[in-house]
């Protein structure tokens, strides 16, 4: 049998801890800046979640995927667990995560504020503070890890 495996191939041992080892939560990057605006970013979306649910229920559905996509990005990072996915490149998909979320809230937050009800408009209201902390989430990750892995490859 092949013995040279990497620690991530090994099968897992015995013990009842040993399953959940990989999932151990790393609590200096929950509070670090990539983790506060994660949290952030789903605390914003949860309310706007709420406020869609109580108005209008038609744009509920965007508010609660951009919830699920950025629980599972604080989760993947929070337990280091997107490292086992050494193939995609992370900082171009939290990129593209931000960008496409900052599209479709700007988009949906105009669109609720026409209904003039009380949790529309608060749902607008929110909507542009969460396009702003997802607009300053995005220009944080190209700066900090797009841009230098460009000037890396010339």
């Amino acid at each position: 049998m092949f013995n040279a495996w990497s620690r991530r191939d090994r099968p897992p041992e015995e013990g009842a801890a040993a399953g959940l080892e990989g999932f151990a939560v790393d609590k200096t990057f929950l509070s670090s800046l990539k983790g506060i605006l994660l949290e952030t970013e789903l605390a914003l979306t949860f309310i706007i979640f709420i406020c869609f649910t109580a108005s209008i229920s038609a744009y509920m559905a965007a508010a609660l995927l951009e919830f699920f996509i950025t629980l599972a990005f604080l989760f993947l990072y929070a337990t280091q667990y997107y490292q086992r996915f050494d193939r995609l490149n992370w900082p171009c998909l939290d990129f593209l995560r931000c960008v496409s979320a900052i599209v479709i809230f700007l988009v949906v937050s105009f669109a609720a504020v026409t209904s003039r009800d009380g949790a529309a408009i608060a749902a607008f209201v929110f909507g542009i503070i969460l396009v702003s902390v997802f607009a300053y989430d995005a220009f944080k990750i190209y700066r900090t890890e797009m841009v230098p892995r460009a000037a890396q490859a010339c």
